[in-house]
């Protein structure tokens, strides 16, 4: 992805904060702040190593001519392996959520995940309220995975159940 499209996607929210680095509870966010994870380059070693993991073995994942013959340009990457990778780029990025647990995930898969794709996320606050605990509470996030290119590949949203200063 070029430094122009990254600034774009960036530059994309409506409204909110660019967050900077640093670790968020519940009270230090807000609908609308969103921040860019760093990047990664999906390997053959991701496909097979998760195939082995989830026994998903399906010939678009295993078999370039099979993948070929389905109108890809070469085997594809697991869905669920890309929304894997994201919540690893989430979890690992240097603006942290003060997060106790993912309570739930909605999900689309837009465009294939190929081998050879560098991912990055783009992550925004949609929504936060307090539980009845009022020690936690729940940040409702959007995910956006995009390719070196920009392109959407997955997008979907989460509910993470956080810590929050009374």
């Amino acid at each position: 992805m070029t430094q122009d499209t990254t600034q774009e996607i960036i530059e994309d929210a409506r409204t909110g904060r660019l967050l900077p680095a640093g670790k968020y509870d519940l009270n230090d966010i807000e609908p609308g702040d969103h921040y860019l994870t760093s990047g990664m380059t999906v390997t053959e070693s991701h496909v097979v190593n998760y195939a082995g993991v989830s026994g998903d073995l399906y010939d678009l994942h295993m078999d370039d001519v099979a993948a070929q013959e389905a109108g890809f340009p070469g085997r594809i990457a697991h869905g669920l392996l890309g929304l894997a990778l994201a919540d690893g780029l989430k979890t690992r990025s240097d603006v942290r959520f003060s997060a106790l647990a993912t309570l739930s995930w909605n999900w689309a898969f837009r465009a294939p995940l190929m081998i050879g794709d560098r991912i990055q996320v783009r992550i925004e606050v949609v929504e936060k309220r307090v539980t009845k605990r009022t020690d936690r509470g729940i940040a409702t996030l959007k995910l956006t995975v995009l390719n070196q290119h920009g392109a959407v590949l997955q997008d979907g949203q989460t509910l993470l159940l956080m810590t929050n200063r009374d």
